[in-house]
């Protein structure tokens, strides 16, 4: 869960699922500015002493952004640009660090998941987009506490 394009591609998931419950005129300007701010996060140099924060804090969007779907209230206009900037942002940068350009066009469409995703909201089926989201929250602290757990094998220890 280190590399390619499969960990931009959950948060741009989570972030398809949370717009889904944001009202439908702010969408296409939130997907736009989620494209735009993952290009310019893809343009930033990443030195590899910061991989392992980059990776953090995507894992850590991809929690927050989750849980968004859980809001009463729904995602309103300024938290929908908001989840947007912020998803776009760590998906470029952690392209940046790990991955392609391709894998920004690999992971990017996952954002649409927030048209299926508005028809199950509006059909009142949207417990599927809280169970997938817990789903996604659960997998992203799994992947964020790994690097943070000490694996026999990976660092040496008492025995060695």
């Amino acid at each position: 869960m280190r590399g390619g394009s499969l960990p931009p591609a959950l948060l741009c998931a989570a972030l398809g699922f949370a717009l889904a419950y944001a009202p439908r005129r702010i969408i296409p300007f939130a997907l736009m500015i989620m494209a735009l701010a993952a290009l310019a996060g893809n343009m930033l140099a990443v030195p590899p002493v910061w991989h392992d924060g980059a990776f953090l804090g995507l894992w850590l969007s991809i929690v927050a952004t989750a849980l968004c779907v859980h809001l009463s209230g729904g995602v309103g206009h300024r938290l929908a640009i908001g989840l947007s900037l912020n998803g776009g942002l760590w998906v470029g940068v952690v392209i940046a660090a790990a991955g392609t350009r391709l894998d920004l066009l690999k992971s990017l469409p996952l954002a649409m998941l927030c048209v299926p995703g508005g028809w199950l909201v509006a059909t009142r089926r949207g417990i599927a987009i809280k169970v997938v989201t817990s789903w996604l929250v659960a997998i992203s602290i799994l992947a964020a506490a790994l690097p943070l757990t000490p694996t026999p094998g990976y660092k040496t220890d008492h025995m060695d």
